[in-house]
C-alpha cells in the first residue's frame, strides 16, 4: 500500500471518528442557532419554560393549508417554522397541517363544525394580475391535551389594515398566541378574579364575552360589596382570597367601609382593573325625538381614593375628530328613510402609540363617552396606555349632547394644544391608604396604612369592557358594533390589562419582540411582472449555469494535463 493511499485511509477514519464523536456531543448537548437579524426563531424564556411543562403529547391541528393566497402562505411558512421550534424543545408537541376545504363533499360538514368551536373563516379577495376571486381562509388551530381543548388564532384582526398588514401583525403575535394557548390548555388554574358588584355595575349579560374569555384562564366569581355593611371585615378577608378585583362601570355612590374593604385588598397587594364613568350619558337616551339629552357628572365618591393612588378621573367628556361610525336617518319627513354614516366624536377610537406589551401592536380601541385621566405626583410610577388623538378636547359637563354635533365643521385651530389627553393608565409601585392617619369607618386591627409593590390599571369608560345584545338579546363579540359592522380590539386590550396584571411567568413580555418581515410589494411586481421573474427565477438558474461551466472548465484545465 503506498504512503498516499496510507494517508488517505487516516484521514477517512480520522474524519469518520470526529462525525462518531460530534454525534455523540449533540445528543449530550442540545442548542439551535438562530441566524436571522430578528432573531425570529429564538423563542424566549417564558415560551421555554411553558414547553417544558407539556409532559403528555399535546396534539395540535393547523388549518393553513390547502390553495391559499401569496400572504397566507407567508403566515403558513411562519407558523409551521415556530412550532418546529417549539417540537424541537419537546417532542410531546405534534402538530399537523389540515385542509378543512380539501373534500368538497365533506367541506360543507367541517366549516360546521368548526363554526360551531367557534373558528370562524374569513372571504379574503386575491387579486392574481388584476384577476379577482373570493377565497375561504381558516387562520385559526386547535390544540388537545388531556381531553382539553383550545382555539389559537394564528390571524389578528387590524381594523382598516390591509390583508399584508394583517399578517405581519399576526406574525408579530405568534410566538404569544402559541406559548399563551400551551400555557392555558396545561396548566391548571391558579389566580382568582372577583367581578365587584352591588354598586350598579354592568349586569353580566352586559359583560358576558369578557367573562367566557377570562374564564378560560382563571378562576372567576361575582363578589357583592352589599355584605359590607353588615360584616366588613368578613367581606375583606373573603375579597382576599382573591387576586384580581373588576369594577365595570359602577353608578351607584361607594360607602366609605365599601372603600376601606377595597383599599386595605390593594394595600395587601390584590391587584385592580377600573372601569369608570364620571360622567352620566349614554347613547341610547339620544334616540328620543329631539336627539339630544343632559349629561351630568356622577357622585361614586372616589375621588379622594383616587387622589391618593395618584390619580384623577374629570368629570368632562372627551370630543375627537378621529370618532367612530354612527348610522343616522337623513331626508325629509315623510318620505322613505334613508341612513347615512357620520362621524361620531363622542365615541374616540383611538389607536395605541405605546410600546407597553399592553398595548402594543393593537389595532383601534373603541371608547363610549370617555373622561379624561389627570396623573399627580406621589412616588408611583404612571404609563398612559391610551390616549385620544392629537385633534381632541375636553367638554365640561354638565352639558348637551346632541346627535345634530356630527354636521358640527371643525380645523385644526379648533384643537392646539388640547389633545392627548390619558384614557387608560396603568399605575405601579407601593400605594398609600386612602384611609392613612385618617379615622377608619370600621374597626381593623389588620390595618395597613402602605402597601407592598403591586399594580392597578384605569379606564375612564365602562362601556369599552360592554359586549352589544343582538335581536335575540344574545351577547354578540366583545369590541363588535352593530351599528357599523366593525370589530374594535376591546376584548383583547382588556385580555392583555388582566394579563399583565396577574401574569407571574413573564408571558405578556413576549408581545415586545419585534420581526422584521420582507414582503414583496405587488403592485410594484405586477408594473415589473416579467423583469420580477427574470431577477427570481432567472437570474439564480443563471448563476448556478455559469458556476458549473466555470467548475467544469477549471476541473479539465487542472487534470486534462
Amino acid at each position: 500500500m503506498t504512503t498516499s493511499k496510507k494517508k488517505n485511509i487516516q484521514s477517512l477514519l480520522g474524519i469518520i471518528t470526529l462525525v462518531m464523536f460530534l454525534n455523540v456531543l449533540s445528543n449530550s448537548f442540545f442548542h439551535r442557532f438562530d441566524l436571522t437579524k430578528d432573531k425570529r426563531y429564538t423563542l424566549s424564556p417564558t415560551s421555554l419554560n411553558i414547553v417544558k411543562q407539556v409532559q403528555n403529547p399535546l396534539s395540535v391541528k393547523i388549518y393553513l393549508q390547502g390553495d391559499l393566497p401569496a400572504e397566507f402562505k407567508r403566515l403558513q411558512s411562519e407558523t409551521r417554522d415556530l412550532f418546529e421550534e417549539f417540537q424541537a424543545y419537546n417532542k410531546n408537541i405534534i402538530f399537523e397541517f389540515v385542509d378543512p376545504l380539501e373534500n368538497e363533499d365533506e367541506s360543507m360538514d367541517n366549516i360546521k363544525e368548526l363554526y360551531q368551536k367557534g373558528l370562524t373563516p374569513i372571504n379574503i379577495t386575491v387579486d392574481d394580475k388584476g384577476k379577482q376571486s373570493q377565497e375561504m381562509v381558516f387562520p385559526w388551530a386547535i390544540a388537545v391535551y388531556n381531553n382539553k381543548e383550545v382555539n389559537i388564532p394564528l390571524l389578528k384582526n387590524i381594523m382598516g389594515a390591509s390583508t399584508t398588514q394583517k399578517v405581519i401583525g399576526s406574525v408579530q403575535h405568534l410566538e404569544y398566541s402559541i406559548a399563551e394557548a400551551i400555557n392555558k390548555i396545561t396548566k391548571d388554574k391558579q389566580k382568582k378574579v372577583a367581578v365587584i358588584k352591588g354598586n350598579g355595575e354592568l349586569q353580566e349579560i352586559h359583560i358576558a364575552k369578557f367573562l367566557m374569555q377570562v374564564r378560560e384562564s382563571y378562576h372567576i366569581g361575582p363578589f357583592t360589596l352589599d355584605s359590607v355593611a353588615k360584616n366588613p371585615m368578613g367581606s375583606l378577608d373573603a375579597l382576599q382570597k382573591y387576586d384580581l378585583a373588576i369594577i365595570a362601570k359602577p353608578t351607584e355612590t361607594f360607602t366609605d367601609a365599601e372603600k376601606q374593604v377595597l383599599d386595605q385588598f390593594i394595600i395587601n397587594g390584590g391587584k385592580t382593573l377600573w372601569l369608570v364613568d364620571q360622567v352620566n350619558m349614554e347613547m341610547d337616551s339620544l334616540y328620543n325625538s329631539t336627539g339630544s339629552t343632559l349629561a351630568f357628572p356622577r357622585d361614586l365618591n372616589l375621588n379622594d381614593m383616587f387622589f391618593k393612588y395618584g390619580f384623577r378621573i374629570n368629570p368632562d367628556l372627551v370630543k375627537d375628530e378621529q370618532g367612530s361610525p354612527i348610522k343616522l336617518a337623513t331626508g325629509e319627513p315623510g318620505s322613505a328613510t334613508q341612513f347615512q354614516e357620520f362621524n361620531w366624536k363622542f365615541a374616540p377610537q383611538v389607536y395605541p402609540i405605546s410600546t407597553h406589551p399592553i398595548v402594543k401592536n393593537l389595532g383601534g380601541i373603541k371608547f363610549d363617552f370617555a373622561n379624561p385621566i389627570d396623573t399627580l405626583k406621589n412616588g408611583i410610577k404612571k404609563t398612559v396606555l391610551l390616549q385620544s388623538s392629537q385633534y381632541s378636547k375636553k367638554i365640561g359637563s354638565p352639558v348637551e349632547v346632541n346627535l345634530n354635533i356630527v354636521a358640527e365643521e371643525t380645523s385644526p385651530n379648533h384643537y392646539l394644544n388640547t389633545g392627548n389627553i390619558a384614557l387608560s393608565v396603568l399605575l405601579e409601585g407601593s400605594f398609600h391608604s386612602m384611609f392613612e392617619n385618617r379615622v377608619l369607618p370600621f374597626d381593623q386591627k389588620s390595618f395597613q396604612p402602605l402597601g407592598k409593590a403591586n399594580k392597578m390599571i384605569v379606564i375612564s369608560d365602562g362601556d369599552l369592557i360592554r359586549n352589544q345584545l343582538d335581536k335575540n338579546f344574545q351577547p354578540v363579540e366583545l369590541g363588535y358594533d352593530q351599528r357599523s359592522g366593525n370589530l374594535y380590539d376591546n376584548k383583547d386590550f382588556l385580555m392583555n390589562c388582566v394579563n399583565y396584571l396577574l401574569d407571574d411567568n413573564g408571558l405578556i413580555n413576549i408581545r415586545s419582540k419585534d420581526l422584521d418581515l420582507p414582503l414583496l410589494d405587488k403592485e410594484k411586481v405586477y408594473e415589473r411582472y416579467t423583469l420580477t421573474q427574470i431577477l427570481t427565477i432567472g437570474l439564480p438558474i443563471l448563476i448556478l449555469l455559469l458556476f458549473g461551466i466555470a467548475f467544469t472548465f477549471a476541473r479539465k484545465r487542472k487534470y486534462g494535463k
